[in-house]
Parts: C-alpha cells; structure tokens; sequence
C-alpha cells in the first residue's frame, strides 16, 4: 500500500499520527469515567467538551502563522510534546477550571498537530496522489483510535485510571521525539508568501493585501471548509447524542452502544483509502457529493430501524461514507491551493472544523430535547443534504471537473 510513496517524511507523519491515534484513543476511553468520578455532572462533562473545540478554534489560525515563522517540523514537535504534557497533567488536576483549562490547551496542541501533519503531508505529496495520501492519514489516525480504547481498558484495571493518562502522554512524548529526530526540515520557499503588486509599483497596505488574500483562500477552498464544517458538527452531535436516542427512543441496551462507535470507526478504517484512490481518479468533489448522498440516507435510516444489527451496518456505512470525506476533501484542498499557502489554508479549515465542533452539541440538543431524537436525526440530514447541493452548485471548484468538462464545451 505504501509503494506509491517515496517520500519517507509522509510515512514518518503516518507513524507519527498512528503514536497520536492511540495516545488520543486511551486518554479519550476513560475521560468521562474519569470526571464522573471525581463527581462532575454530566452537564459538566459536556461544558468542558466545549473547552476543548475552543481551544480548537482559538488556535487555529495562529498555528498557521507558526508554521510559516517556525516550519512545520517545529511547530509538530512542540504540539506534540504540550499535547502530552496537558494530558499528563489532567489526573492531577481537581477544580473546574483547571480542567476546562487543560481542555482548552488539548484542543490547542491538537490542532498545532493537525494542521502541521496536514501540511507536511500536502506539501510533500504529487497532485496525482494527494487523496490516497490523506487517506492513509486517516486510516493511521482511525488505528490507533481502535488500538487506544482496547488499550485504556487493561491499563486501568491492572494500575489505575490515572495512568492510562500517564500512557497517553508517554505516547504522545514518544511520537514529539521521533519527530524531532527524524522530519526533515520544510522545502525551501514552502511558506513564502507572495502578495501581488499592484501596477505603478506600489504595494499598498500590506493588511488589506492580507485580508484579500485571506478572502480570496476561503472563495477557492469553500467546498472543503463546508465539508470539514459539516463533519465536525455530526461528529460532535452524535457523539454525545446518538447513544441517548438508541437508549430512550430505541431500547437499545446502554452497554450495546458502547460499540456504536467502533463500527462508525471501522467503516472510516477500511473504506478511507478506497475513497482517497478514487477521488485521485475521477475527481474529489464528485467522490465528496457521492459519499454525502450516501451517508445521509444511513442517518435517515435510523429514524426507521428499531434493532441494532441494522443500526450496526447503518453506522458502519456513516463512518465508511461521511468520516471519508474528511481526507478527500483535505485533497482537494490541496489540488486548488498553491503550496506557499498550505499552512495557511490548513488553518482555515480547522476553523471551520472547530466551528461544527462548537455549533453541534448546542444545537442538536436544542433540537432533541424540544423535538424528539427523530427530529434530530432529520437535523443532521438535512445538513449534509445542503453540503450535497452546495457541491452540486460549486462543481466547477474542483479541477477535475472543468477537465471532464472541456468535450462537452469544446466546438
């Protein structure tokens, strides 16, 4: 699988996300646990979970800014080594604050890794294999989510809660000082900016030119930010929520839904690298608007499924549909977007990622409380239906498809 890539930096950062993954997987199985017994609330729980996208979106478009100053390489290794520092310190912390504190700097550090793993892995890949390279980041990602949880469970009952943490941050430390060892540094000029002179030879104000640049990086990536926007909102909804709704509405048993999330990952697991191959090969935004279609009939199919191994396959095709279109569209990102402006354009599109991450919850259970668990369902749906129209109205957006175009427009 990994004979189409040479560049041994990309399958460093694989290794390295993989490292993440499971760090990610152990610290996230026991986190709730964790809080419920030191006596926190489950409107507690959920709060402090918005701590965590903040810190998201609060440090998203200034991770752009250190990678352009720092390199990437820097940037990576001191996310990782503060992502493991804030997770290690989380069992040693008691009051509120300092862990919504913690939260917000494990949202922070992770997506200084996200967006400098995005960036590497951009910059290094050919146009032609942009996708499958994303989606073998996924797949590295969504293993050591398995590997974690299955993990966190032995950990906790032969030591303790606690050190499942201390394992998450010895992990995490591990993949900072294999990236500091072993990455090699940025190409050269990968983050040069170059903002256009207008006639005359004057460069006018150089905020303006910025903030023009800005707009015009956010007009050529709109399909991908309303992609990573859209995931980010289902995913933080149904995470929280879906196991209410197969619990009160279905009569599904508490302790089946724990695997609701293992089938969402293993369709995301085993179908990522099929989407990312096919959207190289036929176009990433025709690949994205099919994945949606899809994926929204599976949420739409919960409304009428009343036993879980039907409900089992529906997740499963969710997290084989819209969980990949997260690195299609991180490829198209990087089809359209020239490789000075990576680390700019991967900030973007975190923010719109913490954006859902932040709307979600609220709102979807907003939705559920006033309106029942169907209404919440056809919510998410509709979402993704508009995601779906939007690619449809956009199609142009996506080279591959002005390059399927040109026949029909030709004579």
């Amino acid at each position: 699988m990994l004979r189409r890539i040479h560049d041994p930096n990309i399958r460093l950062v694989y290794l390295a996300v993989l490292l993440l993954g499971t760090a990610y997987g152990i610290s996230i199985a026991v986190i709730a646990l964790h809080l419920d017994a030191r006596g926190f609330s489950k409107s507690d729980i959920g709060q402090l979970a918005a701590f965590f996208a903040s810190g998201i979106a609060a440090m998203s478009l200034p991770v752009g800014f250190l990678l352009r100053r720092f390199s990437a390489k820097a940037t990576l290794t001191a996310s990782l080594l503060g992502y493991a520092v804030t997770v290690g310190a989380f069992p040693l912390l008691h009051g509120y604050w300092s862990i919504a504190f913690a939260r917000f700097f494990d949202g922070a550090f992770s997506v200084g890794i996200w967006v400098s793993c995005e960036t590497v892995l951009l910059m290094r890949a050919n146009d032609d294999n942009k996708a499958y390279v994303t989606s073998l980041y996924a797949v590295a990602i969504a293993i050591g989510y398995v590997v974690g949880p299955l993990a966190a469970g032995p950990i906790a009952r032969a030591l303790s809660m606690q050190a499942a943490f201390f394992m998450s941050a010895a992990i995490a430390t591990a993949a900072g000082v294999l990236v500091f060892a072993r990455l090699d540094p940025d190409p050269p000029g990968a983050h040069e900016a170059q903002v256009p002179r207008p006639e005359g030879g004057s460069s006018g104000p150089p905020a303006r030119a910025h903030e023009g640049m800005a707009l015009e990086l956010i007009a050529r990536i709109k399909t991908s930010c309303f992609a990573t926007f859209a995931y980010g909102y289902f995913q933080a909804s149904v995470v929280l929520f879906l196991p209410l709704y197969l619990v009160e509405s279905k009569g599904i048993p508490r302790q089946t839904t724990i695997l609701v999330p293992a089938f969402f990952a293993a369709g995301m697991l085993l179908f990522s690298n099929a989407a990312g191959r096919l959207g190289d090969r036929v176009g990433h935004l025709l690949v994205m608007r099919a994945l949606g279609t899809i994926g929204l009939a599976m949420i739409l199919g919960f409304v009428f499924l009343d036993t879980f191994p039907p409900m089992a396959v529906a997740v499963f095709v969710a997290g084989a549909t819209l969980a990949s279109i997260s690195p299609v569209s991180l490829a198209l990102q990087g089809v359209v977007t020239a490789k000075r402006d990576y680390s700019r354009a991967n900030a973007i599109y975190n923010v719109f990622y913490a954006g859902g991450m932040l709307l979600g919850p609220p709102i979807s259970g907003l939705v559920l409380q006033r309106f029942g668990g169907a209404a919440m369902l056809y919510h998410l749906a509709a979402l993704w239906m508009a995601f779906v129209i939007f690619t449809t109205v956009f199609a142009s957006d996506d080279p591959a498809h002005r390059v399927r175009a040109l026949p029909d427009t030709a004579g």
